[in-house]
Formats: structure tokens, C-alpha cells, sequence
């Protein structure tokens, strides 16, 4: 069954408070609209004042005329029937917002402000304009006189929200909105949002109109849908000059555009579309289902296995949630494993449907890290796959080989230590690769809807180190431990193995860390993270407090240190640990701007660009910094000399 809508959408020449001729044109694209049959017609940003009115934005003047147009708008008879949108500044409690207005039959059914403002280059809107900062929600607007006396509405709905009708639901961004990385049509998107709305006041630049229609058709295409994008055209009385190239999108292709650098005044755009068309597209697409569930790399290490345990002990909390009658988490339950009647009752069973666990082994993994994981995936109840990673290792160094002529060694092999790093962060990185690869396609390979997002495990304290390969399997979707330092890790290993019976994990906890990316010896690990890092888990927890939440630098780390670490290291010592520290932490830093998103837990986290913003490029030699440390370790050698020969005395 066909579900036929005819959308329009406009690019029109107005200027900075012409309120008349905006007037004029707005109407005129509205009676154009609704002659070629639209029922939805979207207009450019700030049409009603003109996108350029810069400082004008300040006087109330500019409010006041706006508000007029938009009465003149909501009397006109061409404006009945259709849906229009319509862009103007609002002042909702004192601050003012750049928005939508969106009415239907003299009724305003939504003011919608702009949640990301354009603020760099040639646009200045944070001078004028606040963001609204409360997705998903609504407020009460009370609206000007004016206004009242033809709508009859007293208050109408200010915020984040979407118009839903009785065939389809629209919602709206505004500009900037579509160039951000987390643009609201993403989430709109996966709740049932059809009809995607962009009112633009983006300006020419050479090769900007084919960056933009770039992202229409990939939000389209991604998203499924129609994306309906409306554009200013003409100067506007400043220096920019806005191009038009007002389009329609459907399901990632173009299917309407308009000219650039058009001379007419109104430019209106229309398309007619099945909705079916986007339900079928949708229906298609198994990303746009909820995730059905996780995939873990499982090493049989304490920090993949802690994060098994956080994902067993959310199944053990859903069962019980159900157990004491939640209902929406029993929905939410079911809509995950794509069951209207399932109903979990142990959590070992629920764990089995939406949890994967995968060992990725290769010829220099042992064989009781292997056990280890397989034990855990059973007391779990998660299901476990084994992967060997060595043909895809070899297929790797081989084209390598191929093209140099050269052949990487392990240094246990007579290899460089160049050559070393380089062959255990192929095996680091293909299990990445692996690991997306069973998410997408587990599922399927097991006749299930859906997919499954991976699980990080590096734990804070790695992180801070940078003692994780960029791009390995430490980059997931998600890392439940990513702000969890090892030594909590270990607790909660602890509880795990006397609150669930998890005796696999004892095993586990006695185990020394490694990473199992160099050869055994004997078939035995010959490698340890701590001895690979050159610092202990304990001493990493004290540089990160130190760092981040003591705020100190070398010098007075060291100065710190000299002091706490008296008793067990002399000042040359600790100067050495504190110079390793740091030149450690600034050669990997540059590792912190790709890290997995993880749930904030430890006041010493290095997570960049959120809440430890230090920069990602240093001088590693931190040349005055250590030589102030080693100045200071002088004149302490010397007291101590000092002190030495007066006892001797």
C-alpha cells in the first residue's frame, strides 16, 4: 500500500530586515508550494529577518517586526492547509534563540530552537544567539499579544521535539546542525523520524555545495528517509554570499535540486514520495536495528574478563529488574533479542543471546590463557568463539615482504626492536579487524536480525600509560572500564569470583598481565605488561593521581615523590621513574584522541578533549623539566654525602 507526500522546500533571495520583501517572498513560495500539491513547505534560516542582521539581532526592534510578519503570515489564506516552517529569532525567558516556527491553520504547533550554532570562520551566531541545550525537551512559550489575538493560543511548545502526523513524523535542523558529528537526524532517525528538515543560511565557498550534498545523501542513505534542505541565495547585504542549491533526498540519492546562483527571487522545489518507499529501505538495513547485544574480545586477562563480568552482572540486574515487574525494561528486553515473548528468567540464559565472546589466538598465545577464557565464557553462559588470527597475521607480513623485499623478526629471533613492536601490533590490530567483523555478521551467520557492538577492555591505568596499540582491539564501540584502574579491576574480580561463583576468574587473578604478542618460551609467556611498561600498576595509579588531580608537572612530581618514596627508592631512582613516567605519557598521548568512549570512574582519567584537556603533541625530552629534576637530585646526592661522612666522623 502506497503512502503518497509531497513535500516542498525553497531557496529565496531575502535581505537583512527587509521585512517587506521577505514577506513577499515567503508568501510567494508558500502560493508555489501548494499550487504543485505540497503539503510541507520549509523555508531558509532566519527568513523573516534575513540571515544577516548581525548586531541588529540585539535591538527589540528586530523581535518585534518578526513577530509581525509571522501574524501576517498566519492570517494569510495561502498559508491555510499546508504546513509551514519558517525561520525567525525568539526570545523564550530572556534569551535569544535562532528558530523554526512551525504552524498548521493559524495554530502554531512548534517552536523549535537552533542546538548548534555556527561560531567559526565568517559566522559570529554564539555572539547573538544561545544555543538550546536541552535535547528531547519542551518547554511552555507565552506568546506575544499579537500573536494570541490570531491563533487563539496562549502558550505553545518551545524545544526539542518532532511533528508527528498521521502518516508520517517530521523533524528539524537547522544549518549547523546537519555538519555536526552528532546531528539530531541520527537519533531521530532511529525513533521513527521520516522526514528530516534542514533550513540553511550556508554560504559559497568553492566546493562547499558538493561537501553539502555529500551529506544529505549520506544521511539518507545511512538513515533511510527524506532529508528536504532549504537555502538562502544572494548577498543579504553583507560580504557572503549564499548559493542556494535548495534539494531533496531520498534514501541516499538526490531525487531534487535546486540551481546555484540562481537570479530569481523564489526558487521552490517540490517532490512527491511513497513513505513505503522508506520503510522498505529501513526494513533493509540491520544497523537500524537495536543492537542485539555485545561482542567481547575475550583474552582471559583480568581486564576483558572484568568486562565479561560487568556484561553478566547487567544480565543478572535485567533479570531481576523483570523478575520485581519492570515493564519497560521487559520491553526494552525484548525489542533487544527481537522476541514480542520472551521473558528472561536467568541471567546465564539472557547472557547466551546477547553476548559473544571471541578468543583470538595466535601462535605465541598460551594455552592456559585460552582455558582460562573459554572457562569464563562458560560460567558466564556467553557464547564463545575461537578465532586463530595466524593466517591473517602471515597474509599481512607477507605482502609487507612482498613489496620491501624484507622479512620482520621477532628480537627473540635476532629481529630489531623496531621490527618487534611492529609485528605485535599487526596481531593487535588484525583482532581489531576481527573483532567488527564477527559483531556485523555473528548474528547473521546464526539467522538473527541485528548486530552487536564490541566491548573495549583497556583499563584507565593503560591509557594513561599509552601502553595499547592504536586501532587494536582496544578501539570498540563502547569500554565499560576505560575509567576503572586496575587495581579496582582486580576488586571487582574478586567480588565476582564470591558473589557469582566465578571460579574461573581465580585463576585469572593470580595470572601475571601480558599481552601475548611476543613468543613463548618453551610455551610459556615470556612477556608482562609490567615489565613491557617499565613501571608497576600501583606506581601508574600514583603518577595519574599525581598528574591529573595533584595537578603537578615533572619537577614536582619528583619533588613529591623523593619524599613518599624515601624508604624504598633513593632520589636518582625516583627521578628516573618520574623521567620515564612522563616521556611515556607524552610519546603515547597522541593515542588518547582516538580512545573508546567509557563510562567516567577514576578522578585521574587521561580521556582527551572531555575532561583532561592537555595538549597531544609534546617534546618528549622535557628538556628544562629535567634538568631541574636532575639539579635537584644533585644537591640531594651531595646531602646525603654529606650526611654519610658526619656519621662517619
Amino acid at each position: 500500500m502506497g503512502r503518497k507526500v509531497t513535500v516542498a522546500t525553497c531557496a529565496l533571495n531575502q535581505w537583512a530586515l527587509d521585512f517587506e520583501g521577505n514577506l513577499q517572498r515567503i508568501a510567494k513560495s508558500i502560493e508555489i508550494a501548494k499550487e504543485k500539491g505540497a503539503r510541507y513547505r520549509l523555508g531558509p534560516e532566519l527568513e523573516i529577518c534575513g540571515y544577516g542582521c548581525a548586531d541588529h539581532y540585539y535591538e527589540s526592534d528586530t523581535l518585534l517586526h518578526s513577530f509581525q510578519v509571522l501574524a501576517k503570515l498566519l492570517e494569510m489564506p495561502v498559508t491555510q492547509n499546508i504546513i509551514c516552517d519558517v525561520g525567525m529569532p525568539v526570545m523564550h525567558r530572556n534569551v535569544r534563540y535562532n528558530c523554526r516556527v512551525i504552524f498548521l491553520n493559524k495554530k502554531i504547533l512548534l517552536i523549535r530552537p537552533k542546538m548548534a550554532l555556527a561560531n567559526t570562520g565568517n559566522y559570529r551566531e554564539l555572539r547573538w544567539f544561545s544555543p538550546w541545550s536541552k535535547p528531547r525537551h519542551v518547554e511552555e512559550y507565552f506568546l506575544p499579544r499579537m500573536i494570541q489575538e490570531v491563533t487563539g493560543q496562549e502558550t505553545v511548545a518551545f524545544g526539542d521535539a518532532v511533528i508527528a502526523t498521521k502518516d508520517t513524523c517530521i523533524g528539524s535542523e537547522i544549518c549547523e546542525e546537519l555538519w555536526a558529528p552528532n546531528s539530531p537526524h541520527i537519533e531521530m532517525g532511529l525513533d521513527g523520524v521520516e522526514i528530516f528538515t534542514n533550513s540553511s543560511g550556508s554560504h559559497h565557498e568553492l566546493r562547499k555545495a558538493d561537501r553539502r550534498v555529500d551529506l544529505v545523501k549520506s544521511t539518507t542513505a545511512k538513515n533511510g528517509g527524506v532529508y528536504i534542505l532549504a537555502n538562502q541565495k544572494g548577498c543579504d547585504g553583507d560580504r557572503l554570499y549564499y548559493d542556494g542549491c535548495a534539494m531533496i533526498s531520498l534514501n541516499g540519492d538526490i531525487i531534487s535540486q535546486g540551481a546555484q546562483f540562481s537570479l530569481d527571487d523564489v526558487e521552490v522545489l517540490t517532490a512527491t514520495m511513497d513513505l513505503e518507499d522508506i520503510r522498505s529501505y529501513r526494513a533493509e538495513m540491520s544497523s537500524r536495528s537495536l543492537a542485539g547485544g555485545f561482542l567481547l574480545p575475550l583474552s582471559g586477562g583480568i581486564d576483558s574478563s572484568a568486562t565479561a563480568c560487568i556484561v553478566f552482572s547487567m544480565c543478572h540486574q535485567v533479570t531481576l529488574a523483570v523478575k520485581n515487574g519492570n515493564m519497560q525494561v521487559l520491553d526494552d528486553v525484548r525489542s533487544l533479542v527481537n522476541d514480542d515473548t520472551y521473558m528472561p528468567g536467568d541471567p546465564r540464559e539472557f547472557c547466551q543471546r546477547v553476548f559473544t565472546t571471541c578468543y583470538m589466538a595466535s601462535e605465541n598465545s598460551s594455552k592456559d590463557t585460552c582455558n582460562m577464557a573459554r572457562l569464563l565464557a562458560e560460567q558466564v553462559g556467553s557464547c564463545h568463539l575461537n578465532v586463530n588470527i595466524d593466517g591473517v597475521v602471515k597474509a599481512v607480513t607477507t605482502v609487507f615482504s612482498m613489496v620491501t623485499g624484507k622479512v620482520p623478526l621477532f628480537r627473540v629471533h635476532g629481529g630489531s626492536s623496531r621490527e618487534n613492536l611492529a609485528l605485535q601490533n599487526i596481531q593487535a590490530r588484525v583482532r581489531m579487524v576481527i573483532a567488527y567483523l564477527f559483531a556485523q555478521l555473528s548474528l547473521w551467520s546464526r539467522g538473527m536480525p541485528g548486530g552487536l557492538l564490541v566491548l573495549g577492555s583497556a583499563n584507565v591505568d593503560e591509557s594513561l600509560r599509552g601502553y595499547l596499540t592504536k586501532y587494536d582491539c582496544s578501539s570498540a564501540d563502547l569500554n565499560p572500564i576505560g575509567g576503572i584502574s586496575k587495581t579496582d579491576l582486580r576488586s571487582f574480580i574478586e567480588y565476582c569470583v564470591d558473589h557469582f561463583q566465578f571460579t574461573a576468574l581465580k585463576s585469572i587473578l593470580v595470572a601475571p598481565p601480558t599481552a601475548e604478542l611476543e613468543p613463548l618460551a618453551d610455551g610459556l609467556v615470556s612477556q608482562t605488561d609490567e615489565a613491557d611498561m617499565g613501571m608497576t600498576y600501583t606506581e601508574l595509579s600514583v603518577y595519574g593521581k599525581l598528574r591529573k588531580v595533584s595537578r603537578t608537572g615533572p619537577y614536582s612530581m619528583f619533588c613529591k615523590l623523593v619524599n613518599t618514596w624515601a624508604h624504598i627508592c633513593s632520589p636518582r631512582q625516583v627521578a628516573e621513574k618520574v623521567k620515564h613516567f612522563f616521556r611515556s605519557y607524552s610519546i603515547n598521548r597522541h593515542k588518547m584522541t582516538t580512545l573508546t568512549p567509557s563510562y567516567h570512574a577514576e578522578n585521574y582519567s587521561p580521556d582527551d578533549n572531555r575532561f583532561d584537556l592537555r595538549p597531544f603533541l609534546y617534546n618528549t625530552a622535557w628538556p628544562w623539566q629535567f634538568r631541574c629534576i636532575e639539579e635537584q637530585v644533585s644537591k640531594l646526592e651531595k646531602k646525603l654525602e654529606l650526611s654519610a661522612h658526619e656519621e662517619l666522623d
